[in-house]
């Protein structure tokens, strides 16, 4: 879990795991607390004194099942009517993430009240797992809107939190939060400010039906995001940044199908390269998500087909602008550099997603994307 700030900080709502996500082994860690990838060190069975005070011996410890249940059960309630049960927390309960810090429930209480006030939370519950005699890690997403800006940003963290449970009173005594995202996690992180105000910066998303994903990890670099099944509109492109063939592609949607039928616009616009030599290059419109395949009119444009996109992982770096050729093999080449140096396998080829109308839309707040689609993926 997490939570974190500009004035006191950040928000959630829980869902389960997305399915069909490998989870990393339930083996100890060591709580390096100024790395946010802790996943991806072999773990000791013991844990840092700023996660749960000093360490325990080994020979006894919580009773992990029923705190694990406990979380489950109780995490979805965090921001609603009922609120979180503050009966299973020490009333000198630590709190620690990388811009915020509260050394008692009622402050900690207060925090996930001034969060409802300010902004529009998601929050999204990964595992729950037992990390140490006395500690026990989650695993989350959090997708917020800030709602004082008229631009209303939307903010995505994601990480881990290592709670601490005293072993006398067997509640949880400390709550620390590592977002994947910075490299220094030690409150107060200048660099955990810098990451939060970077993302109130301006995009313009139009408000149109889009395929739906979550993020499951974000890093300073890119976002790796599951997306469900969509269904596509595709004729053939000439190159990443061109609108060859875009016409008739749109052309299905305002009614030139088997049934004359005029379909919503939906948003980004996809160009799909599926070698790094652009051999072969389509564009796609997105259809709108409640479309089934086999229930769509069908094409009368020669070369425009129909099609369904599985979804999957996918590996995501977004840049505003004009997205030029040059530009948009750029950003895919320091997206595969970075996913190189994290141990991550992409595919070939990539996409190039854009959202906005290029002649109504100021450059600098246009939401380009690149994305990869990755061969495999766990939260580790």
């Amino acid at each position: 879990m997490m939570c974190a700030a500009f004035s006191d900080h950040l928000l959630r709502q829980v869902t389960q795991v997305p399915a069909g996500l490998r989870l990393p082994p339930a083996s100890g860690r060591k709580c390096t607390r100024s790395v946010p990838f802790l996943f991806r060190r072999p773990l000791s069975g013991r844990r840092c004194a700023a996660a749960s005070g000093s360490v325990e011996p080994a020979t006894a410890g919580a009773d992990a099942k029923a705190l694990v249940e406990f979380l489950y059960d109780d995490l979805p309630h965090l921001f609603d009517e009922q609120g979180i049960d503050r009966t299973m927390y020490d009333d000198r309960v630590v709190f620690r993430d990388p811009i915020t810090k509260h050394d008692t429930i009622d402050g900690y209480l207060f925090n996930i009240r001034l969060l409802k006030l300010l902004f529009r939370p998601n929050f999204y519950l990964h595992f729950v797992r037992q990390t140490g005699p006395y500690e026990i890690t989650t695993r989350w997403t959090m997708a917020m809107k800030f709602i004082l800006l008229p631009w209303k940003p939307e903010l995505v963290f994601t990480g881990i939190s290592i709670m601490g449970v005293n072993p006398q009173t067997q509640k949880f005594r400390s709550h620390v939060d590592l977002w994947d995202s910075i490299e220094n996690n030690d409150y107060f992180s200048f660099e955990g400010l810098v990451d939060f105000l970077k993302q109130l910066r301006i995009y313009k998303t139009p408000d149109l039906d889009t395929p739906e994903y979550l993020v499951l990890k974000r890093t300073a670099n890119y976002e790796i995001r599951k997306y469900k099944p969509f269904v596509v509109v595709e004729t053939k492109g000439d190159k990443l940044s061109g609108s060859s063939g875009f016409n008739d592609v749109a052309g299905y949607i305002f009614g030139k199908n088997s049934s004359a039928e005029k379909i919503p616009m939906t948003t980004p616009v996809f160009t799909q390269a599926i070698d790094d030599k652009l051999s072969k290059v389509s564009i796609q419109i997105v259809l709108p998500m409640d479309k089934d395949l086999d229930r769509l009119p069908f094409p009368t444009a020669e070369a425009v087909i129909l099609k369904k996109v599985e979804g999957g992982i996918a590996a995501v770096t977004k840049f505003s602008g004009k997205p030029t050729e040059e530009i948009v093999l750029a950003k895919e080449k320091e997206l595969r550099s970075a996913l190189l140096k994290d141990g991550l396998n992409a595919r070939s080829g990539c996409l190039l997603a854009r959202y906005n109308d290029p002649g109504s839309t100021y450059s600098f707040v246009m939401r380009n994307e690149v994305l990869l689609w990755l061969n495999e993926f766990s939260l580790e």
